[in-house]
């Protein structure tokens, strides 16, 4: 059974979490990697260097509407390719576990299963602006 007195609170809370680490991975982009490195790195996998900035502005804007409470149902599925992508590209053939060379590909996993719990369980407390239908959907089922 959900507690329905606390589980927008741990909705906000795994929404919030996984908003800071989009934007602790894009920080590591910009800041250690620079925009010049990781478009180099994207090219080295054979990935127009291009797709390297759209990856960055990606997490930014994901990661801050995730904490921000923006249509964050849409926003974790939207950036479940993201992820997924670098599964398939980096992480994945470098087998499951993180802390293998070139890191595994549990972490990643574990952020999406994250993602999906907050698509599935909604934009949570103190959300700015929660996913259309929301509201309507949350009335309807009660």
């Amino acid at each position: 059974m959900i507690d329905t007195r606390t589980a927008p609170y741990a909705a906000t809370a795994l929404r919030v979490a996984l908003g800071i680490l989009f934007l602790a991975h894009a920080g590591l982009k910009l800041f250690v990697f620079t925009p010049a490195g990781t478009v180099q790195f994207f090219g080295s996998l054979g990935l127009p260097g291009a797709l390297a900035y759209l990856v960055i502005l990606t997490e930014v804007v994901g990661g801050l509407a995730l904490i921000a409470g923006v249509y964050s149902r849409i926003v974790a599925l939207g950036l479940i390719p993201v992820l997924l992508g670098a599964i398939v590209t980096v992480h994945g053939p470098a087998g499951f576990f993180f802390t293998n060379a070139n890191g595994g590909w549990e972490f990643l996993a574990l952020w999406i299963v994250g993602l999906l719990a907050v698509a599935l369980l909604g934009d949570g407390a103190y959300a700015l602006k929660p996913t259309p239908g929301a509201a309507a959907r949350a009335a309807f089922a009660r």
